[in-house]
């Protein structure tokens, strides 16, 4: 039987495709602070502004490729059972050929009611103000925005329980509570944590089998490959 890997990944891996991120401008994203832009509270009190931002967002989505990070994750898949838990809301692991992705944080390429949180559609184009569900109500960026609930962080921290081998890759694990998914692995099996900044949380710090690789994913990850395929 195929040993499984989880791969937890954050903006480190999507920032080398040309994504910017909030970590890497100090809290503000194309000049806009995440309380303006990520909040329901900024939701709530300038709609406009939100649905304008996420779609510039979306815009930039579509001129990005995946990269040799990316592409490493599945290769993987032919001697493990890879499943990654993302932080992020692009879809470069789907498009690069990942088969078992979850989303914590939501999809930029998708929109929901907000009216009813499991009427979801596929989005590619500006999302409007006016543009509603079939319900009536608002669409809104399929987005899991500060403050808000993480509803798949329950199936992520199954996936925790089950890895026989752990990969973390760039991310600062400063955010919680998917910086806490480590508390649900098994405290004696192999992680390796890839990052050019590594920051080691309580959680990780805990670890006996850490193997830190201070790079960026897109040679990371193959270092990585390499010793877990032997």
């Amino acid at each position: 039987m195929k040993q499984k890997i989880v791969v937890l990944t954050g903006a480190g891996i999507s920032a080398e495709s040309g994504i910017k991120t909030f970590r890497d401008s100090g809290g503000v994203w194309e000049n806009h602070r995440i309380e303006d832009v990520a909040t329901p509270e900024a939701w709530a009190a300038n709609p406009g502004l939100v649905l304008d931002f996420y779609n510039q967002r979306r815009a930039q989505l579509l001129q990005v490729k995946p990269n040799d990070g990316h592409h490493a994750l599945v290769y993987l898949e032919r001697d493990f059972k890879v499943h990654i838990i993302t932080q992020n809301v692009d879809d470069l692991h789907e498009r690069a050929g990942s088969t078992h992705v979850l989303h914590l944080h939501g999809q930029l390429r998708q929109v929901r009611s907000n009216g009813f949180e499991h009427l979801v559609y596929p989005w590619d184009k500006d999302l409007c103000l006016g543009d509603r569900c079939e319900r009536g109500h608002q669409l809104r960026p399929n987005i899991v925005w500060f403050g808000e609930a993480v509803p798949m962080m329950d199936a992520a921290a199954e996936l925790a329980e089950q890895a026989d081998i752990f990969l973390i890759i760039g991310t600062s694990l400063q955010v919680y509570p998917a910086a806490g998914l480590m508390r649900y692995a098994h405290r004696n099996i192999p992680v390796y944590y890839i990052d050019p900044h590594p920051q080691l949380n309580f959680e990780l710090k805990s670890m006996p089998n850490l193997s830190i690789i201070e790079a960026p994913a897109s040679t990371g990850v193959q270092k990585v490959v390499d010793l877990v395929r032997g």
